[in-house]
Protein backbone atom coordinates (compact mmCIF):
# COMPACT_ATOMS: atom_id res chain seq x y z
CA UNK A 1 0.00 0.00 0.00
CA UNK A 2 2.69 2.18 0.85
CA UNK A 3 4.19 1.64 -3.12
CA UNK A 4 1.01 2.01 -4.23
CA UNK A 5 0.67 6.00 -2.30
CA UNK A 6 4.08 6.58 -3.82
CA UNK A 7 2.44 5.73 -7.84
CA UNK A 8 -0.56 7.60 -7.17
CA UNK A 9 1.25 10.58 -5.81
CA UNK A 10 3.14 11.40 -9.20
CA UNK A 11 -0.02 13.14 -10.77
CA UNK A 12 0.44 16.45 -9.90
CA UNK A 13 3.99 16.65 -10.71
CA UNK A 14 3.54 15.38 -14.17
CA UNK A 15 0.36 17.19 -14.67
CA UNK A 16 2.36 20.59 -14.24
CA UNK A 17 4.73 19.28 -17.14
CA UNK A 18 2.15 19.19 -19.73
CA UNK A 19 2.02 21.67 -22.66
CA UNK A 20 -1.37 22.14 -24.40
CA UNK A 21 -3.59 19.90 -23.12
CA UNK A 22 -6.91 21.21 -20.69
CA UNK A 23 -8.86 20.22 -17.75
CA UNK A 24 -11.23 16.97 -19.12
CA UNK A 25 -8.79 16.19 -22.27
CA UNK A 26 -6.25 15.44 -19.37
CA UNK A 27 -9.00 13.40 -17.77
CA UNK A 28 -10.01 11.26 -20.71
CA UNK A 29 -6.72 10.55 -22.11
CA UNK A 30 -5.93 9.48 -18.53
CA UNK A 31 -8.26 7.43 -18.52
CA UNK A 32 -8.11 5.87 -21.68
CA UNK A 33 -4.55 5.27 -21.29
CA UNK A 34 -5.75 3.28 -18.05
CA UNK A 35 -8.34 1.38 -19.95
CA UNK A 36 -5.70 0.27 -22.59
CA UNK A 37 -3.13 -1.02 -19.75
CA UNK A 38 -6.00 -2.64 -17.12
CA UNK A 39 -7.82 -4.69 -20.52
CA UNK A 40 -4.48 -7.20 -20.90
CA UNK A 41 -3.41 -6.66 -17.21
CA UNK A 42 -6.75 -8.12 -16.02
CA UNK A 43 -6.98 -11.11 -19.08
CA UNK A 44 -3.27 -11.79 -17.80
CA UNK A 45 -4.48 -11.96 -14.38
CA UNK A 46 -7.73 -13.86 -14.34
CA UNK A 47 -8.06 -15.03 -18.11
CA UNK A 48 -10.70 -14.35 -20.38
CA UNK A 49 -13.47 -16.57 -19.45
CA UNK A 50 -13.30 -15.65 -15.46
CA UNK A 51 -13.29 -11.79 -16.49
CA UNK A 52 -16.24 -12.36 -18.27
CA UNK A 53 -17.85 -14.10 -15.46
CA UNK A 54 -16.41 -11.61 -12.78
CA UNK A 55 -18.35 -8.84 -14.73
CA UNK A 56 -21.74 -10.68 -14.79
CA UNK A 57 -21.72 -11.97 -11.20
CA UNK A 58 -20.31 -9.11 -9.84
CA UNK A 59 -23.71 -7.70 -9.45
CA UNK A 60 -24.67 -4.11 -7.66
CA UNK A 61 -21.30 -4.03 -5.30
CA UNK A 62 -19.12 -4.29 -8.62
CA UNK A 63 -21.06 -1.88 -10.75
CA UNK A 64 -20.99 1.06 -7.26
CA UNK A 65 -17.48 0.57 -6.88
CA UNK A 66 -16.52 1.28 -10.70
CA UNK A 67 -18.72 4.02 -10.60
CA UNK A 68 -16.89 5.36 -7.01
CA UNK A 69 -13.32 4.59 -9.30
CA UNK A 70 -15.19 6.49 -12.28
CA UNK A 71 -16.11 9.65 -9.25
CA UNK A 72 -11.99 9.46 -8.31
CA UNK A 73 -10.59 9.23 -11.61
CA UNK A 74 -12.28 12.32 -12.64
CA UNK A 75 -12.63 14.56 -9.51
CA UNK A 76 -9.03 14.42 -9.04
CA UNK A 77 -7.73 15.63 -12.16
CA UNK A 78 -10.08 17.77 -12.60
CA UNK A 79 -9.43 19.68 -9.65
CA UNK A 80 -5.64 19.44 -10.58
CA UNK A 81 -6.18 22.00 -13.39
CA UNK A 82 -8.24 24.62 -11.33
CA UNK A 83 -6.12 24.65 -7.91
CA UNK A 84 -3.10 23.82 -6.33
CA UNK A 85 -1.35 19.75 -5.51
CA UNK A 86 -0.95 20.67 -2.41
CA UNK A 87 -4.97 21.85 -2.21
CA UNK A 88 -6.24 18.83 -3.86
CA UNK A 89 -4.55 16.28 -2.03
CA UNK A 90 -4.94 18.33 1.52
CA UNK A 91 -8.90 17.94 0.51
CA UNK A 92 -8.22 14.38 -0.09
CA UNK A 93 -6.98 13.62 3.40
CA UNK A 94 -10.32 13.67 4.67
CA UNK A 95 -10.82 10.27 3.67
CA UNK A 96 -9.84 8.12 6.95
CA UNK A 97 -12.30 9.90 8.85
CA UNK A 98 -15.14 9.77 6.13
CA UNK A 99 -14.55 5.96 5.68
CA UNK A 100 -14.00 5.72 9.44
CA UNK A 101 -17.32 6.84 10.08
CA UNK A 102 -18.63 4.67 6.81
CA UNK A 103 -17.21 1.61 8.32
CA UNK A 104 -18.68 2.04 12.03
CA UNK A 105 -22.22 2.90 10.46
CA UNK A 106 -22.50 0.83 7.19
CA UNK A 107 -20.33 -2.60 8.56
CA UNK A 108 -20.92 -2.21 12.18
CA UNK A 109 -17.14 -2.17 12.78
CA UNK A 110 -15.51 -1.60 16.22
CA UNK A 111 -12.22 0.72 15.60
CA UNK A 112 -9.29 0.51 18.11
CA UNK A 113 -8.91 3.26 20.72
CA UNK A 114 -5.33 3.86 18.58
CA UNK A 115 -7.37 4.22 15.28
CA UNK A 116 -9.34 6.64 16.59
CA UNK A 117 -6.66 8.78 18.10
CA UNK A 118 -4.97 8.77 14.91
CA UNK A 119 -7.97 10.02 13.12
CA UNK A 120 -8.76 12.59 15.69
CA UNK A 121 -4.80 13.70 15.23
CA UNK A 122 -4.73 13.85 11.52
CA UNK A 123 -8.11 15.52 11.24
CA UNK A 124 -6.27 18.40 13.63
CA UNK A 125 -3.50 18.42 10.54
CA UNK A 126 -6.29 18.20 7.71
CA UNK A 127 -8.40 21.17 9.23
CA UNK A 128 -5.36 23.29 10.43
CA UNK A 129 -4.03 22.69 6.12
CA UNK A 130 -7.60 23.16 4.82
CA UNK A 131 -8.70 25.82 7.07
CA UNK A 132 -6.08 28.09 5.82
CA UNK A 133 -6.22 26.99 2.29
CA UNK A 134 -9.56 28.41 1.72
CA UNK A 135 -9.48 31.02 3.61
CA UNK A 136 -6.90 32.48 1.30
CA UNK A 137 -8.50 30.98 -1.93
CA UNK A 138 -9.57 32.67 -5.20
CA UNK A 139 -12.97 31.78 -6.27
CA UNK A 140 -11.04 28.97 -8.98
CA UNK A 141 -9.44 27.92 -6.21
CA UNK A 142 -11.68 27.75 -4.08
CA UNK A 143 -13.75 25.78 -6.81
CA UNK A 144 -10.97 23.23 -7.29
CA UNK A 145 -10.99 21.94 -3.53
CA UNK A 146 -14.48 21.68 -3.72
CA UNK A 147 -14.27 19.30 -7.04
CA UNK A 148 -11.56 17.36 -4.85
CA UNK A 149 -13.92 17.18 -1.90
CA UNK A 150 -15.67 14.24 -4.56
CA UNK A 151 -12.58 12.05 -3.82
CA UNK A 152 -12.75 11.59 -0.75
CA UNK A 153 -16.33 10.72 -0.15
CA UNK A 154 -16.20 8.30 -3.22
CA UNK A 155 -12.81 6.59 -1.35
CA UNK A 156 -14.12 5.84 1.76
CA UNK A 157 -17.46 4.65 -0.10
CA UNK A 158 -15.23 2.29 -2.14
CA UNK A 159 -13.16 1.52 0.76
CA UNK A 160 -16.42 0.25 2.54
CA UNK A 161 -17.78 -1.63 -0.15
CA UNK A 162 -14.45 -3.76 -0.60
CA UNK A 163 -14.62 -4.51 3.11
CA UNK A 164 -18.36 -5.18 3.19
CA UNK A 165 -17.30 -7.57 0.14
CA UNK A 166 -14.99 -9.85 2.01
CA UNK A 167 -17.39 -12.13 3.11
CA UNK A 168 -19.01 -12.64 -0.63
CA UNK A 169 -16.19 -14.87 -2.13
CA UNK A 170 -17.22 -14.79 -5.46
CA UNK A 171 -17.09 -11.18 -6.13
CA UNK A 172 -14.09 -9.86 -8.34
CA UNK A 173 -13.66 -6.04 -7.45
CA UNK A 174 -10.62 -6.10 -9.46
CA UNK A 175 -12.31 -5.30 -12.89
CA UNK A 176 -14.49 -2.08 -11.02
CA UNK A 177 -11.09 -0.11 -11.58
CA UNK A 178 -11.50 -0.76 -15.69
CA UNK A 179 -14.98 -0.13 -15.27
CA UNK A 180 -14.26 3.24 -13.98
CA UNK A 181 -11.65 4.18 -16.12
CA UNK A 182 -13.91 3.54 -18.78
CA UNK A 183 -17.21 5.40 -17.45
CA UNK A 184 -14.96 8.56 -16.74
CA UNK A 185 -13.54 8.05 -20.45
CA UNK A 186 -16.60 7.71 -21.73
CA UNK A 187 -17.99 10.87 -19.78
CA UNK A 188 -15.23 13.24 -20.35
CA UNK A 189 -14.54 12.36 -24.38
CA UNK A 190 -17.47 15.10 -25.28
CA UNK A 191 -15.81 17.66 -23.59
CA UNK A 192 -11.98 16.61 -24.63
CA UNK A 193 -12.53 17.73 -27.97
CA UNK A 194 -11.72 18.98 -30.14
CA UNK A 195 -7.95 17.61 -28.58
CA UNK A 196 -5.01 20.02 -28.54
CA UNK A 197 -2.46 17.56 -26.50
CA UNK A 198 0.65 17.40 -28.08
CA UNK A 199 2.89 14.60 -28.59
CA UNK A 200 4.59 15.16 -25.53
CA UNK A 201 1.47 15.98 -23.48
CA UNK A 202 0.31 12.13 -25.00
CA UNK A 203 3.55 10.23 -23.82
CA UNK A 204 3.13 12.10 -20.40
CA UNK A 205 -0.73 11.37 -20.02
CA UNK A 206 -0.02 7.47 -21.26
CA UNK A 207 2.53 7.59 -17.54
CA UNK A 208 -0.12 8.66 -15.97
CA UNK A 209 -2.31 5.94 -16.86
CA UNK A 210 -0.42 3.25 -16.60
CA UNK A 211 2.16 3.89 -13.92
CA UNK A 212 0.08 6.32 -11.66
CA UNK A 213 -3.34 4.71 -12.24
CA UNK A 214 -3.86 1.10 -13.64
CA UNK A 215 -0.90 -0.68 -11.53
CA UNK A 216 -1.06 0.81 -8.46
CA UNK A 217 -5.23 1.09 -8.29
CA UNK A 218 -5.10 -3.29 -8.73
CA UNK A 219 -2.59 -2.95 -6.44
CA UNK A 220 -4.79 -1.34 -4.08
CA UNK A 221 -7.76 -3.20 -4.14
CA UNK A 222 -5.67 -6.78 -3.46
CA UNK A 223 -4.03 -4.45 -0.51
CA UNK A 224 -7.70 -3.52 0.78
CA UNK A 225 -8.47 -6.94 1.30
CA UNK A 226 -5.90 -7.52 3.98
CA UNK A 227 -6.17 -3.60 5.53
CA UNK A 228 -9.03 -2.53 7.39
CA UNK A 229 -10.79 0.29 6.03
CA UNK A 230 -9.68 2.62 7.97
CA UNK A 231 -6.28 1.42 8.27
CA UNK A 232 -5.91 1.42 4.65
CA UNK A 233 -7.08 4.74 4.41
CA UNK A 234 -4.89 6.12 6.87
CA UNK A 235 -1.98 4.24 4.86
CA UNK A 236 -3.43 6.35 1.52
CA UNK A 237 -2.80 9.73 3.34
CA UNK A 238 0.77 8.97 2.42
CA UNK A 239 0.02 10.24 -1.21
CA UNK A 240 -0.61 13.82 0.28
CA UNK A 241 3.08 13.75 1.90
CA UNK A 242 4.62 12.14 -1.55
CA UNK A 243 2.77 14.24 -3.59
CA UNK A 244 3.07 17.74 -2.19
CA UNK A 245 6.87 16.92 -2.04
CA UNK A 246 7.12 15.78 -5.55
CA UNK A 247 5.09 19.11 -6.64
CA UNK A 248 7.57 21.36 -4.52
CA UNK A 249 10.73 19.54 -5.83
CA UNK A 250 9.45 18.88 -9.52
CA UNK A 251 7.62 21.70 -10.59
CA UNK A 252 8.19 24.56 -7.64
CA UNK A 253 4.85 24.50 -5.98
CA UNK A 254 6.33 25.38 -2.65
CA UNK A 255 3.54 24.73 0.10
CA UNK A 256 3.25 27.42 2.64
CA UNK A 257 4.18 26.48 6.51
CA UNK A 258 0.57 25.44 7.58
CA UNK A 259 0.44 22.92 4.98
CA UNK A 260 3.63 21.72 5.99
CA UNK A 261 2.84 21.96 9.90
CA UNK A 262 -0.55 19.79 9.03
CA UNK A 263 1.43 17.63 7.17
CA UNK A 264 3.74 16.70 9.73
CA UNK A 265 1.06 16.01 12.23
CA UNK A 266 -1.13 13.58 9.64
CA UNK A 267 2.00 11.65 8.76
CA UNK A 268 2.80 11.42 12.68
CA UNK A 269 -0.44 9.95 13.12
CA UNK A 270 -0.34 7.28 10.50
CA UNK A 271 3.10 6.41 11.31
CA UNK A 272 1.99 5.92 15.20
CA UNK A 273 -1.04 4.28 14.34
CA UNK A 274 1.14 1.30 12.12
CA UNK A 275 3.68 1.33 14.99
CA UNK A 276 0.99 0.20 17.12
CA UNK A 277 -0.72 -2.38 14.96
CA UNK A 278 2.71 -4.56 14.00
CA UNK A 279 3.74 -4.05 17.95
CA UNK A 280 -0.08 -5.59 18.78
CA UNK A 281 0.07 -8.32 15.67
CA UNK A 282 3.55 -9.49 16.72
CA UNK A 283 2.43 -9.44 20.48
Amino acid sequence: MIVVTLMWSIAGVVTRRLDTAHSFEITFWRSAFTVLALAPLLLALRGRAALLRSVRTGGRTLWLSGLCWSVMFTAFMVALTLTSVANVLVTMASAPLLTALMARFALGHRLAARTWGAIVVAGVGIAWMYAREVGGSDARSLLGTLVALAVPIAAATNWTLIQASRGERDIDLLPAVLIGAAISAFLTVPFALPSAASAHDLGLLALLGVVQLAIPCLMSVAAARHLSAPEASLLALLEVVFGVAWAWLGAGEEPAAHVLGGGALVLGALAANEAFALRRAAA
